[in-house]
Formats: C-alpha cells, structure tokens, sequence
C-alpha cells in the first residue's frame, strides 16, 4: 500500500514540479490568440469549456489502453509502475503536451504538418499512410469487438451491430465536434474515472496485500524479458503515440493557452493514475503475477479479468459497469480514431474542412475502409499495433525535439524520451517473434546500433536548424 501512495503522490509531484518545467520550457502565454478563437468554424475549431476539454482529452487518449495494457504489464510484477510512473511524467505528458501545444501554435494543425517540415517530404508520404492506416485499424477494431459482445448479449447479428456502431462512426467523424464528442464525451470520461476510483477504495477497504512477493524483479510467469517488452505492453498509461492524433482535435478547442498543462499533461497524469490502479488491481486481486497469468488464460482476456475483478468488488452492477466500460470506451476510441484520421488526411491534401462536400468526400472513403477491414480477422495485424504505436511516439518525440530547436527551447525535455522510446522499438524490431526472431542479447545490440544512427542522424540535422 505505501508502493502505490507513493507512487499516486510521484504521479502528483509530476504534475505540479515536471509539468511546470515543461510549461516553462514551452512559453505558454495567456496572451496568444488559439485557433479555437482565430480559426472559429463551427465544425473542428470550436470554442468549448476547459473543464469539458480535459474530460475529452482524457477519454480521447485513454479508451480501454490504460486498462488492458497494464493489467498485462502487471505481469511483469511491481516494476511495470515504474515506467507507468516515470513514463507518464518524463514521456507520456510531455509528448501530449508537445503535441497539443505545437498544434495550438500552428493553426490546429496535425502531426503531418510537421512530419513534413522536420522530417521531409519523402518521410512524410510513408508516415501519412502508416498514419491513416493504424487509425482506420483502430476504428475497425474497436468496432469488431463490441459488435461481437453486443451480438452475444442480444441475439442482433454481428453485421448488424457493425452496421450501427460504423452509422455512429460517420455522424461522429462527420459532424461539428460540440454536437456529439463535445456533448457525451466528458460524461464517459467522468465515468471512467469514478468507476475505477471505487475499484480502489474497495480494495482498500477489504485490506488486500496490494503487491504480494514485493520486488523489482521480473515476475512475468512466461519469462519474457522487461526491455523491451514491457514498454510495448503498457502504452497507454504511460506513452502512447496514439495521444499526438488526439491532442491537436482539442487543440482546435482550447481558448487560452494557460489551459495546456491542465489538459495534455494532466490528462496524462491522470490516464497514468488509472493504470496505476489496474495494474494494482490485477496484482493485489490475483495475489501475484502468477494469479494474473492463469486468469488471463492463454488469449490473454484482459476484459475477463476487467469483469471478474468488477463483480467481485462492485457485485453484479459492476459486472454490467465493466461490460459496458469495454464497449462505450472501445467505441469512443475508434470514433476520434478516424475522425483524426479525416482531419490527417484533410492537412495532408490541404482540403477545407469547413466544407461539408470536403468533409463527407474524406469520411465516406476513411468508414468505407474501415467497415471493410472490420469484416475480416485483424488480430494477425493488431498484433503489430503495440510497436508501431510506440514508433509513432518515438516520431513524434523527435518531431517535438526540432520544434523545441528551432524555437530555441531545451529540446532535452523530449530527445531524452526519444532515445529512450526508439530503443525500445529498434530492440522490439530485433526481438519480436512477429519480426526478425533475434536472440534476445543480438536484438538489444541491434536495437541501440540502429538507434545510435537514428541520433547521429538527429544530431546532424539539428545543426542545420
């Protein structure tokens, strides 16, 4: 119990003396104009209140990743709140607030814009299509699972439920963001965070032991390695590339710049404080990592362990509570997922979004790929999603980094994570099964040659700028 009120009270700290350093480094000014006021169109550039901005932030980058991704990185035991710790103040809530602040300052433009101007055109065109193509996949992903638990509650056919939740997906992807995010959205994210919060005051209630075998070694049953492993599972909750698609659709909502901190680096803070407790959960409830193992059986159910862990402490309401959890947060993921990728694809073709013509032309193709894509097993290709996930991080780590040069900023604050994260994914690209199969001790050697080039390469465009 004292682990984790010291790591709650780490995750706090981080916001009020990191979060400041970043603030500092970043020149926020109340005195700017931001898009949401200069750009006003009724559509993606609307003025909405702070309070409600954060609880769509929050909800837009959480989804179910904090949730699923550290019940599994409660396998590797207590370490994994190491880096949902250090990850969510060093990493995680400076990459979101990079994210959302560059966009702010830059006509609410996406991470494309400035792929394109760090980066190259060249780079840029691959980075567009892997762009859009992992933001379609998490629209169509997020669409084939709650269809399937809906077709298991009700009997209604699986195309049928796909049918309504991709109808949705276009009123979402295509209407003023105030007339559907703007109006639900914050009322999911207060849900998520009450819900979970209750988990933990019953947990503290019963006096379970929350981290049983107490220690900062590897625990993970199936013996898979912490680097680089651990830093693919637990995403969300910690650093999540996703988060640089989310961020510029609220920069497009924020009227003063002094509300950055509050809602890209505390929306961090706060996803952080929600993995914090589910990876607790599944360690306290399953009495270790072992426990955990066998619960999640060999699929790896993180929404069985969601559910039982709910019923246990929250009775059969909770059960429902946690059914209803993974549909409405699944589904409010894959909508922002491709209403990004319309405003990606709309900043790549420079196409005028306050156009309706413009708008249903690039969401009827983006829903059009998606529903198809959803008609078939994407699990081959999910199982990609967590490296490349971080890759689109480690992307946008480097992309701030210029930024913060050019700007003459202390671009530290994001080359530091960005070494970090891209030897994960350069070690990752080594090691998978699903990659190049290299021993582990070769892929490690593989990962930091490719990033040592990766920060040669940095380095040698940075003296250009």
């Amino acid at each position: 119990m004292i682990l984790f009120l010291l790591a709650s009270a780490m995750l706090i700290g981080g916001y009020f003396l990191y979060g400041a350093v970043v603030e500092k480094i970043l020149d926020i000014n109340p005195e700017n104009k931001t898009p949401a006021i200069t750009m006003a169109d009724g559509i993606d550039f609307v003025p909405l209140k702070p309070s409600k901005i954060f609880l769509i932030q929050f909800l837009n980058i959480a989804g179910l990743g904090p949730v699923f991704g550290a019940i599994l990185g409660a396998l590797y035991g207590p370490v994994c709140l190491l880096w949902i710790v250090f990850g969510s103040i060093f990493a995680g809530a400076v990459h979101d607030m990079l994210s959302g602040t560059m966009s702010m300052r830059n006509k609410g433009s996406t991470i494309v814009v400035f792929v394109k101007k760090y980066l190259g055109e060249k780079f840029h065109y691959f980075f567009i299509f892997l762009l859009v193509f992992l933001l379609v996949l998490i629209g169509s992903i997020f669409a084939q699972t709650p269809a399937h638990m809906l077709e298991n509650a009700t009997g209604l056919p699986f195309a049928a439920w796909l049918g309504i939740i991709f109808g949705y997906y276009f009123l979402a992807t295509l209407l003023p963001i105030d007339k559907i995010i703007g109006r639900f959205y914050p009322f999911f994210g207060a849900c998520l965070i009450i819900s979970t919060f209750l988990l933990l005051i019953v947990l503290f209630g019963k006096g379970i032991e929350f981290y049983p075998d107490l220690t900062t070694l590897n625990q993970n049953p199936l013996s898979k390695p912490i680097f680089p492993l651990m830093f693919i599972t637990i995403a969300c909750g910690a650093l999540s590339g996703f988060h640089s698609t989310q961020s510029p659709m609220m920069a497009r909502c924020i009227t003063n710049e002094k509300y950055a901190r509050p809602v890209f680096y505390g929306a961090m803070i706060t996803e952080g404080f929600i993995a914090l407790i589910w990876a607790t959960l599944g360690i306290a409830f399953y009495n270790g990592a072992e426990g955990l193992n066998i619960a999640l059986g060999s699929t790896g159910n993180a929404g069985a362990v969601v559910s039982e862990v709910s019923k246990a402490f929250l009775g059969q309401w909770g059960g429902m509570l946690a059914v209803l959890s993974v549909i409405f947060l699944a589904i409010t993921t894959g909508d922002t997922a491709l209403r990004s990728a319309r405003l990606s694809c709309a900043d790549f073709l420079k196409s005028d979004q306050k156009k309706i013509k413009n708008r249903l032309f690039l969401s009827a193709i983006i829903l059009c790929i998606a529903t198809a894509m959803a008609f078939i097993d994407l699990n081959k290709i999910w199982v990609y999603f967590g490296w490349a996930n971080q890759l689109l991080a480690s992307i946008m780590l480097w992309v701030g980094a210029f930024y913060l040069r050019e700007h003459h900023k202390n671009e530290l604050i994001a080359v530091i994570p960005a070494i970090f994260i891209t030897s994960v994914c350069m070690t990752y690209l080594g090691y998978a099964p699903i990659l190049l199969n290299l021993p582990l001790a070769q892929a490690i050697c593989f990962g930091l040659v490719l990033t040592a080039i990766i920060v040669a390469l940095y380095l040698r465009k940075r003296c250009k700028i």
